[in-house]
């Protein structure tokens, strides 16, 4: 099987929209400072991931793999994300989390998180505080990824790394945690209904097209900061 990402004609905005779930409450902003975030971590409330596997789209060993969700530390939060260049074997082009597969050195998956994050963007991992993980998210491309949350503080000066990433940007943390901005998309490809969501960011005059995995592990963040 070959990837959705993959097709030359698709367009993840083209997809039908099958609703807007703006009928779920945002996360208030007082939910949002470090200190809230750092006590939530530390003291997790029950809650379930809405989203935990993809449908397979392509037959490969499986391969362990941590991306960071950073939380920059701006006067209101904003997560860093990335666009992947288009000429990577998976998920090209895409709006993503920096981060990548493990290596057998990493001694868990937050070294995995810090270790890529700085391959790819130059983050260096002293400004980074990990608070800890989200639950293992399988996707499409057979990698059992592990989200690792982390305030960063601002700052930092980036650089790219231009075989992987054509892009670096932020969105207000408070954007992601408001489902009224998560939209359900859903269509027919290879006998099988597929379903995920978007948050599509306008960031100036050009949209940010959030979908996919990062997508869905941003609905479980916000799952777990609603419980």
């Amino acid at each position: 099987m070959s990837s959705l990402s993959s097709l030359p004609d698709f367009d993840p905005r083209a997809v039908p929209l099958v609703g807007v779930d703006d009928h779920l409450p945002a996360v208030p902003p007082v939910a949002q400072s470090p200190e809230a975030l750092r006590r939530r971590f530390a003291a997790p409330p029950p809650w379930n991931p809405e989203i935990v596997r993809e449908r397979k789209f392509i037959e490969r060993k499986p391969a362990h793999a941590a991306v960071l969700l950073p939380i920059v530390l701006r006067e209101r939060p904003t997560v860093l994300l990335t666009e992947r260049t288009d000429h990577l074997s998976t998920h090209k082009g895409q709006v993503a989390f920096p981060g990548g597969r493990s290596d057998p050195e990493d001694r868990d998956a937050a070294a995995t998180a810090l270790r890529e994050a700085h391959e790819e963007v130059g983050l260096e991992s002293s400004r980074v505080e990990v608070l800890g993980s989200l639950p293992i998210y399988v996707t499409g491309s057979s990698f059992i990824v592990t989200p690792v949350v982390g305030l960063v503080q601002p700052g930092f000066a980036l650089q790219p790394n231009p075989h992987e990433v054509a892009d670096v940007f932020e969105v207000p943390l408070a954007f992601l945690l408001d489902p009224a901005h998560h939209e359900r998309h859903a269509f027919e490809w290879q006998g099988l209904r597929r379903e995920w969501f978007a948050m599509p960011y306008q960031d100036g005059d050009r949209q940010r097209y959030i979908w996919g995995a990062t997508a869905a592990m941003l609905r479980n963040f916000y799952r777990f900061m609603a419980a």
